[in-house]
């Protein structure tokens, strides 16, 4: 059975400046249900790359695609099918947690039934049920973490975009995380995920991307990239650590 693409990522060049891309002809997709690991060294592309498909930045060659609809004809479809938790929590600093998450829900669309029943689930997967009624400028930087993930699990819309979600929390909260995205892939949502914790996310991603000076070098599943590089049996970040320092 062929595998359905959620996000499709076709021959994107762009970046900050026209007459310097940061991206060169990126080509990926990520399939119904799938997580997906992008990794790069830092100024490798990554974030440059996520931007472009929350269309915060314009392609200048290229198109973006999710679930068959682009953000400049489908404009609402687009946003709506997406979420994303950044590398540092934003949040309005005089509103509490549980706040946070029932903004998200309304502007999500999400049924009060549905907010109810996923807003329970996740303030006590994360431990946060001490918390609710906490403005955010209270909340230590792993709380305010938590309240980011939270956010944008409790939208549950086919496509999420995490950038480096670890950072900041303890060993229970990245536990939690990543079981929880696990069962949020196998409900049918897909996930690109970029970390440096390569040792974390090798047992829990599908497929991963090496993105090094804008260019995808390899990708594939870890046994598709072992294959490749000739290098059965050694770890992913081994891999990538040889990989890089190759291109360097």
């Amino acid at each position: 059975m062929e595998q359905v693409a959620i996000l499709n990522v076709d021959h994107l060049s762009g970046g900050y400046s026209r007459g310097k891309p940061v991206l060169h002809d990126i080509s990926f997709e990520v399939g119904r249900g799938e997580m997906i690991g992008l990794i790069g060294l830092n100024g490798a592309g990554k974030s440059t790359t996520m931007k472009h498909i929350l269309g915060l930045m314009t392609p200048q060659q290229g198109e973006i695609r999710i679930q068959g609809s682009t953000l400049a004809k489908e404009t609402e479809q687009y946003r709506a099918s997406l979420a994303f938790v950044p590398e540092s929590p934003q949040l309005y600093e005089e509103m509490t947690v549980r706040e946070h998450l029932e903004f998200t829900a309304r502007a999500y669309n999400v049924s009060q039934a549905d907010y109810e029943e996923r807003s329970a689930h996740l303030i006590k997967l994360f431990n946060m049920g001490d918390k609710e009624d906490s403005l955010s400028m209270h909340l230590s930087k792993g709380m305010k973490q938590k309240v980011m993930i939270m956010c944008a699990f409790v939208a549950a819309p086919p496509l999420y975009v995490i950038d480096e979600p670890f950072l900041g929390l303890d060993p229970l909260g990245i536990r939690s995380l990543l079981d929880f995205m696990v069962q949020t892939k196998e409900s049918g949502s897909s996930i690109l995920l970029s970390s440096h914790i390569l040792s974390t996310i090798e047992n829990y991603c599908d497929r991963f991307i090496v993105l090094h000076k804008g260019k995808v070098i390899i990708q594939g599943t870890l046994e598709q990239i072992r294959e490749q590089t000739g290098q059965q049996n050694v770890p992913l970040e081994q891999i990538f650590y040889d990989l890089v320092q190759d291109g360097l």
